[in-house]
């Protein structure tokens, strides 16, 4: 199976720079997957298009302003000379880091994306807020250009990263983020700290829609994965079956596991909201030996067509690059014709595409 199969010509208009005023306000195209039929509807209706058995999961996870600008002591830079003007703007050179895992908690090591990456080598030195409130030595480099660095000791560590980092919002956004990201690239139920994407088919929900839930008898359960590295990097190979996905912490609780458990017995409907929500289920399940129990681990599952799923019969999701891991999960569930033909329907409609854009129900 070839990556470019999952190839689709995108507007560039059409990426969501911005949320819209209200959450709950998206659009939300619905593909039944059995007849390959479309129907467009509002996020409103979420709802009233479930079945009052099904039991809807959500992943928990807390995105934390994870990017960091700060400068470099310049411990690799060439020696300032006549021949060498430049390498003086080097010794203190912005620098640009996106944690993505914590490591090791003592001592307080990171696994992180830097830029300029071809500058930062093993053994420099970064300092970052206005007062240097955090530093740090690069102490491995990854295969694909990503760092290892391991932060001074310091009091408060996140307390400190609330102060001075940014929210990471994904590169095809092409602004800066805002105080209002803070807010609004954040699930209204995100509990657990970990993540540095959010999950964005969460995004749209507001105390409002899941007070309708309730009212309609639907029983939720809660996961957490942390959205990582994994989300980033793009497929570098020209066969699916070739890549390999980056582990990502979840956990699942004992009384997730139970709701889950009873209805799987009762033969009710799992709906999943987001992709990371069907890793985090699958991948329990195929740890359990088809069933999914209370653990904490790390999970690496990638999910393309052929796969067969065990938990997860419906889903929420927003749209999702070409040729990335996600749109291939996504065609898994709902088969890669209907999705492609549902993703050109979607763009000859003006949908709003990506982390702030409109979503899709599969069923």
């Amino acid at each position: 199976m070839l990556v470019s199969d999952f190839h689709y010509d995108l507007p560039p208009e059409l990426i969501a720079q911005a949320p819209l005023a209200e959450r709950a306000a998206s659009r939300m195209l619905q593909v039944l997957s059995t007849s390959g039929e479309l129907q467009d509807r509002q996020f409103r209706e979420f709802p009233e298009v479930l079945k009052p058995d099904d039991l809807v999961v959500f992943n928990n996870t807390r995105v934390f302003p994870a990017r960091l600008y700060g400068r470099r002591a310049g411990l690799k830079a060439q020696a300032v000379s006549a021949q060498n003007p430049a390498a003086r703007e080097f010794l203190s050179g912005r620098v640009e880091v996106l944690l993505t895992q914590q490591l090791e908690q003592d001592p307080n090591a990171w696994e992180c994306l830097v830029r300029p990456g071809r500058k930062i080598g093993v053994g420099e030195r970064l300092f970052f807020g206005e007062h240097d409130e955090l530093s740090a030595e690069v102490i491995a480099r990854g295969e694909f250009g990503e760092r290892r660095i391991r932060f001074a000791p310091v009091e408060n560590f996140f307390g400190r990263i609330e102060k001075i980092g940014h929210i990471p919002l994904p590169p095809y956004i092409a602004r800066d983020d805002s105080s209002a990201d803070r807010e609004r690239y954040q699930t209204v139920y995100a509990l657990e700290r970990g993540s540095v994407a959010a999950p964005t088919a969460g995004l749209h929900f507001t105390p409002e829609i899941l007070a309708g839930m309730r009212e309609r008898g639907i029983e939720t359960a809660e996961v957490t994965l942390h959205v990582g590295l994994g989300t980033f990097q793009p497929v570098r190979c020209e066969r699916v079956e070739d890549h390999r996905l980056h582990s990502e912490r979840y956990s699942i609780s004992s009384e997730t596991a139970a709701k889950i458990e009873r209805a799987r017995k009762e033969a009710r409907r799992i709906v999943a909201v987001g992709t990371t929500t069907v890793r985090t289920l699958e991948f329990a399940a195929r740890q359990g030996e088809g069933e999914v129990r209370a653990e904490s681990g790390e999970a690496n599952l990638f999910i393309y067509p052929g796969y067969k799923f065990q938990v997860v019969r419906a889903l929420l999701t927003n749209f999702h690059l070409p040729e990335s891991t996600l749109l291939m999960l996504v065609c898994a569930l709902g088969g890669k014709e209907n999705i492609l033909r549902a993703y050109e329907h979607a763009v000859a409609q003006c949908y709003r595409f990506y982390s702030y854009g409109d979503c899709m129900f599969i069923e």
